[in-house]
């Protein structure tokens, strides 16, 4: 079971506090939503729990283990950031065997049933620049589970998805929530995903306004 704590967290950029003494906790069989507007750090948080940024003050702790201090990155860790990058003369399936060579987790068979989950042709020639935006997103959603990892942190997943694709991504969610992963979701449109939430916490000018739970 994981358990992740941020303590006192507190992150300036240029004079501006982005992150403002947010205390939060977050655990393994759950699915969290970050709510809020644009600009109130939501994605600065997931950076922050993903261990891409030094935060100024308190401390985020995964299974008693602290960030930065006693390991850099969490372990086991799905990631959607902004736009992710990939190659873009590869295809879709080269890409992610290329990534899971970093850690030689995973078969290329474990790539082909990822690309399928996610709605994409694991055996399409085209290459990315091919792509449409939707399909890069899938491909996106698809490197962030194909090693099934512990903690999966999403920031803005729906985006350029059509309805069909939502709902595909729901069911993947659920599953991922199922095998006991701990799911952490940044979003300003949950309405598409809602029912999925076990909390929402909304954040406001990088302070947490309020947290939901969904009993």
């Amino acid at each position: 079971m994981m358990k992740i704590s941020v303590k006192d967290v507190t992150r300036e950029i240029k004079g501006n506090i982005i992150l403002n003494n947010i205390n939060l906790e977050f655990e393994s069989g759950k699915i969290y939503c970050l709510c809020g507007h644009n600009g109130s750090g939501k994605t600065m948080l997931l950076r922050a729990i993903a261990g891409l940024i030094r935060i100024d003050q308190g401390e985020i702790s995964i299974d008693h283990k602290i960030l930065h201090k006693d390991m850099d990155y969490p372990p086991e860790m799905g990631l959607i950031i902004e736009t992710p990058s990939f190659f873009k003369y590869y295809t879709g399936m080269e890409n992610l065997l290329y990534l899971a060579e970093i850690r030689d987790k995973i078969s290329k068979q474990d790539i082909i049933e990822t690309l399928k989950r996610v709605g994409l042709d694991p055996h399409d020639q085209r290459t990315v620049a091919k792509y449409s935006l939707g399909m890069k997103q899938r491909l996106a959603i698809a490197q962030a589970i194909m090693e099934k990892p512990d903690l999966i942190l999403l920031d803005e997943p729906t985006n350029a998805l059509d309805q069909d694709a939502i709902i595909q991504f729901k069911n993947i969610i659920t599953e991922e929530k199922r095998r006991n992963a701990c799911i952490i979701i940044a979003t300003h449109n949950q309405q598409d995903i809602d029912e999925l939430f076990d909390e929402k916490i909304y954040l406001n000018s990088g302070k947490v306004e309020r947290v939901e739970k969904n009993d």
